[in-house]
C-alpha cells in the first residue's frame, strides 16, 4: 500500500478582484493553515497579469496581436492605436508611480502633455474642486487611472471582450442557473488575458510544486478565471487536486448538481474554510473517509454530484483561526488608483489595507433582503479586542502596513469601542475603516474615540430612505436617527459613505421620490459624503426570497438551477416600475456627492414626470437639531485620553479680601487649554480623570460615583452632568 503524500497547498486568488490590495481569503486560510504546521504558499494571479499586461513588453504584445488579428478599430480604438508608442513610453514609468515607487512623475502627468489621452479623458473637467491646487500626486494618481481605463477599453473592444479590473467575465457568472454559458466560454480558446494568466500560473506550480490547489472566487467576476485554471491544471497537472471556495459558491453553488463542473474541479466547499479545507488535507492524506468531510461536493463513482457532510466536528472558533498570513504575496507590486475623486469612495480603490474580521457574522442578522440564512452571516461570534490588536500588531510587522479594513458584515460597537481603547492603550499609529449599522450605540463620544483610535471612515446600509419600508426590511433604524447617527460620524472627522436602495417590494414612485429628497439633504447638511444606489434583488437565502408571499411579491423562477441558485427574478404589482427611475436616482447622487446641484428640482434629473417629494426641504435639519442626548446611565463607561492637567491656583488680594482662584492647564499637541475651576473642583477633575485614564480599564458611571462617596463623600452627578464635562470633552474625555 502506497504512503499517503503530505499535502503541500497552493492558495489562488484568480483574476480580477482589486488593484490596490489584495483579497484577504487566502491570507486567512494561509494563517490558519500556519496553526496547524501545514505547508501552503499563495498567489494573486490577478496583480500577476496586470503587471505583465500592463507593462511595455505586455503592451507590445497586445498591440501585435490587435495589428495581426484583423479587427474593425473605431475612432476612438484607432487613435488609441495610432498612439501605440506613446502608450509604449509612459506605460513602464505610470504603473511604478501608482506603485508608489515613482512619486516626481505626478508633475509630469499634472502637466497635461504626458499621458496619451482617449476617451476616458473627456469625462475629466476642472479637477481643482476635488484636488485643490497642492494635491499634485491625487490628481495624477486619477488621470494615470484614466489612462489605464483607455487600454482597458482597446482590450475589450478587440482581444478580449470579458476583460475587466476587478470583474472578469462577470457577466458569465451573474445569475448562471445553468452552467451552459460559462462550459462554452471555457471550451472557447483562451483569451489573450488567459494565455497570460497561464503562462504565470504555469511558472507558480513549477516554483511551489502544490499537491492541492484552492481556488478561492469570492466574486462573479474571478470564477471564469478560476475555471480557467482548474482547466489548465487538469490538461498538465493531473495529479494536483483542485478545490474551489470563497464567496461566490457560500451563496450561488449550494445546490450544485451538474457533473461538468468537475472536468475543471475536483471539490467546491461551502462556508467557513477552515475545518472544510483542513477536512480534505486530511482525507488526500489517508487519514478521513470522503464520507466525513465537511461542506463538500464532489462526484462519486457514478459521476454523481454528492454533498459529502458527514464529519461531527465543528468549525474554529475565531480565537483559533490564527492570523492572516500576507507572505508570498507582491504587496509592493499592487496599485493605488483613484476611479472616483470622492474622498470616501476611493477607499475601496486607493491604498494598501491589511483586510480583518472584528467578529463572524452579522451581530443584529434580521435584515429580510440580506442573506442571513446563510453561516457566514448567521452564526455570529466574536474574540477579544486584547486579540484582535495582537494580530493588528502582527500584520503591521510581516508587512509594514498601517492600514486596515475591518471587512465585517457590521462592525459590532461595543467590540469595536473596546478595539479603539486597546488601540490607544498600546499607542499605536493605525488608520482604519468599516462597515457599520447606523444604530444609536453610536454616540458622538464613541465617534469621536474611533476617531482618535484612527477611524477614518464608515459605510453602512441607510437602504430605502423611508421609515415604512425600514421598518419592512427591519433594518431596526429610523431615517431621522440614521441621519443623527452618520452627523456623529462626520462631527468626529469620519466620512460616511452610505449604501443605497430602491425597489424593495411594495416600495411606490412617491417613495422613491421621497427617497431621493432625504439623500439630497443628507448631502447638502454634510452629514454623508458618498452613496451608492442598488437596485434590490431578490435572493434564495433572504427572508423576501425565501417567503416571497409576504412581502406581495412572486418569484417567476421554478425549481433550482443545476449551477448557480441565488438571485431571483420577481414581479412586484404593487411597487412602482423601479428599473425607470435608476438612471435619474444615480445621476442626482452623482451631482450630490461632488457637493453640487442641491438646488435643482428632483424632476430634472428624470427624462418623464416624477412626483413632488412629500418630505419637508428642513426634515434632516430638524432629525438633527430634534436628536436627544444619550443618557448617564450607571454602566456608562468615562475614558480619558489625555495627559494630567495641571492645576495652578492663585491667591489674590480683592477690596481687601484674598481671594482664591484656581485653574486647569490641559496640554495639547497644538496649544494649552485652561478651565477655570474652584480648587476644590480642580482636585476632583483631577482624580476623576487619573481614574478613568485610558490605560487603565475603562471605568463605570456607577463605579465612580462609589469611589467618590465612599473616599470624599461627594456627589460625583453634578460634575458628570454640569457644563465643565463639556469643555473635558473638547481636551480628551469620552463618555461611552
Amino acid at each position: 500500500m502506497m504512503r499517503p503524500v503530505q499535502q503541500s497547498v497552493f492558495l489562488v486568488t484568480p483574476p480580477f478582484t482589486q488593484l490596490n490590495t489584495p483579497y484577504p481569503a487566502t491570507a486567512y486560510l494561509k494563517g490558519f493553515l500556519n496553526t496547524k504546521n501545514i505547508e501552503s504558499h499563495q498567489a494573486d494571479l490577478g496583480i500577476l497579469v496586470i503587471n505583465e499586461l500592463f507593462s511595455a513588453k505586455g503592451l507590445e504584445s497586445l498591440f501585435a496581436e490587435i495589428e495581426a488579428g484583423g479587427y474593425v478599430l473605431d475612432g476612438n480604438i484607432a487613435r488609441i492605436m495610432t498612439l501605440k508608442e506613446d502608450y509604449l513610453h509612459t506605460i513602464d514609468p505610470v504603473i511604478a508611480f501608482l506603485q508608489d515607487r515613482n512619486p516626481t512623475l505626478s508633475y509630469a502627468i499634472c502637466t497635461g502633455n504626458y499621458l496619451p489621452e482617449a476617451s476616458r479623458f473627456e469625462q475629466v473637467a476642472d479637477l481643482e474642486w476635488a484636488f485643490g491646487t497642492l494635491g499634485i500626486r491625487d490628481k495624477a494618481r486619477h488621470l494615470a487611472t484614466l489612462y489605464l481605463e483607455d487600454i482597458s477599453d482597446l482590450i475589450i473592444a478587440t482581444v478580449d471582450p470579458l476583460f475587466g479590473f476587478s470583474r472578469y467575465a462577470e457577466r458569465l457568472a451573474s445569475s448562471a442557473r445553468s452552467f451552459d454559458d460559462l462550459y462554452n466560454a471555457l471550451k472557447a480558446p483562451p483569451t489573450f488575458t488567459d494565455r497570460i494568466l497561464l503562462r504565470i500560473l504555469e511558472e507558480q506550480l513549477a516554483l511551489y510544486k502544490p499537491t492541492l490547489m484552492g481556488l478561492s472566487a469570492p466574486f462573479p467576476g474571478n470564477l471564469y478565471s478560476g475555471l480557467r485554471c482548474g482547466q489548465y491544471i487538469k490538461q498538465h497537472h493531473p495529479d494536483i487536486k483542485i478545490c474551489l471556495g470563497g464567496g461566490y459558491a457560500n451563496t450561488e453553488l449550494r445546490s450544485l448538481s451538474d457533473a461538468r463542473v468537475f472536468e475543471f474541479l475536483d471539490y467546491v466547499t461551502l462556508d467557513d474554510g477552515e475545518a472544510t479545507v483542513l477536512h480534505l488535507i486530511e482525507m488526500l492524506e489517508g487519514k478521513r473517509d470522503i464520507h466525513f468531510l465537511k461542506r463538500t461536493f464532489a462526484l462519486d463513482e457514478e459521476g454523481v454530484v454528492q454533498y459529502y457532510n458527514g464529519t461531527i466536528a465543528g468549525d474554529y472558533k475565531q480565537a483559533d483561526v490564527g492570523t492572516p498570513d500576507y507572505g508570498d504575496l507582491p504587496l509592493d507590486r499592487y496599485l493605488s488608483v483613484i476611479e472616483v475623486a470622492n474622498p470616501m469612495h476611493r477607499l475601496w480603490s486607493d491604498g494598501r489595507w491589511n483586510k480583518l474580521t472584528l467578529a463572524h457574522g452579522c451581530y443584529w442578522g434580521k435584515c429580510t433582503f440580506c442573506d442571513i440564512s446563510l453561516d457566514y452571516i448567521k452564526n455570529y461570534e466574536a474574540t477579544t479586542a486584547v486579540v484582535l490588536v495582537d494580530r493588528m500588531e502582527q500584520l503591521i510587522r510581516e508587512t509594514g502596513q498601517h492600514g486596515f479594513h475591518f471587512v465585517d458584515e457590521a462592525a459590532p460597537p461595543a467590540l469595536i469601542r473596546e478595539v479603539a481603547l486597546e488601540i490607544l492603550r498600546r499607542k499605536l499609529t493605525i488608520t482604519w475603516w468599516t462597515n457599520i449599522r447606523f444604530e444609536k450605540s453610536f454616540t458622538p463620544d464613541l465617534c469621536r474615540l474611533l476617531a482618535a483610535s484612527g477611524c477614518i471612515a464608515v459605510s453602512g446600509g441607510l437602504e430605502v430612505a423611508s421609515d415604512r419600508l425600514l421598518q419592512l426590511i427591519k433594518k431596526g433604524v429610523t431615517v431621522a436617527q440614521v441621519a443623527k447617527v452618520a452627523d456623529s460620524f462626520t462631527e468626529a472627522g469620519i466620512m460616511v459613505h452610505a449604501y443605497l436602495m430602491y425597489g424593495f417590494p411594495t416600495q411606490t414612485e412617491q417613495e422613491t421620490i421621497d427617497s431621493l429628497e432625504v439623500v439630497r439633504q443628507l448631502f447638502e447638511l454634510n452629514v454623508v459624503q458618498s452613496g451608492f444606489w442598488h437596485q434590490f434583488a431578490m435572493t434564495a437565502h433572504s427572508p423576501v426570497g425565501m417567503n416571497p408571499e409576504l412581502f406581495k411579491v412572486k418569484n417567476v423562477l421554478e425549481g433550482v438551477g443545476a449551477f448557480a441558485n441565488n438571485d431571483l427574478p420577481h414581479i412586484d404589482e404593487t411597487g412602482a416600475d423601479h428599473s425607470r427611475y435608476a438612471g435619474g436616482l444615480k445621476k442626482a447622487l452623482y451631482n450630490y456627492m461632488h457637493g453640487i446641484c442641491f438646488d435643482f428640482p428632483l424632476q430634472d434629473w428624470f427624462d418623464f414626470r416624477v412626483k413632488r417629494p412629500t418630505i419637508a426641504p428642513d426634515y434632516i435639519e430638524r432629525s438633527l437639531a430634534e436628536a436627544p442626548e444619550p443618557p448617564l446611565r450607571p454602566s456608562t463607561k468615562i475614558v480619558w485620553t489625555g495627559k494630567p492637567p495641571q492645576l495652578e491656583v492663585n491667591h489674590q488680594k480683592h477690596k481687601g479680601k484674598i481671594v482664591t482662584r484656581a485653574q486647569l492647564i490641559f496640554q495639547q499637541k497644538r496649544s494649552a487649554l485652561e478651565l477655570n475651576v474652584t480648587p476644590a473642583e480642580g482636585k476632583l477633575i483631577q482624580e476623576l480623570l487619573e481614574r478613568c485614564h485610558v490605560s487603565n480599564q475603562a471605568m463605570t458611571v456607577g463605579a465612580l460615583q462609589d469611589h467618590f462617596m465612599q473616599t470624599h463623600h461627594t456627589d460625583i452627578m453634578p460634575l458628570l452632568e454640569g457644563p465643565t464635562i463639556q469643555d473635558l470633552k473638547e481636551m480628551g474625555l469620552y463618555i461611552l
